[in-house]
């Protein structure tokens, strides 16, 4: 559920007439970000520009790790878009989740932005 919400946002974040980034309906994607926030075990959500900027910092997450978080994901996800399109030409990366010991990260990348979700593994979604 967490994953269909994240990947909403990702839609969420194109524009309807144009497919731009920059005119997208704001409360629409303010209404997704809080309901994946909401989620159990969820830590942070951010969203970070094509330079690895965070344009949406995490709230509750200290500025230094979201600016960690922000660099090293965008680096690694143009890795991974770069091994796929290796791979086959005519492939694009779609999403990215890494699992640690200590965390999930979820990654939606797009052509302009990435979303990224951070969240505990250890915490259950099951009510």
């Amino acid at each position: 559920m967490l994953l269909a919400a994240v990947l909403a946002v990702s839609a969420a974040l194109r524009c309807w007439c144009c497919g731009c980034s920059v005119c997208f309906l704001q409360s629409e994607v303010e209404e997704t970000l809080e309901r994946i926030k909401s989620h159990k075990g969820v830590e942070g959500v951010i969203i970070v520009n094509a330079d690895g900027i965070p344009i949406r910092p995490a709230k509750g997450m200290d500025d230094e790790l979201t600016h960690k978080y922000a660099a090293n994901i965008s680096q690694l996800a143009a890795k991974a878009r770069s091994v796929i399109r290796d791979l086959d030409p005519q492939n694009d990366l779609t999403f990215l989740r890494i699992r640690s010991k200590k965390h999930e990260i979820m990654v939606a990348p797009d052509k302009d932005f990435l979303l990224v979700v951070i969240q505990d593994p250890t915490i259950s979604n099951k009510k």
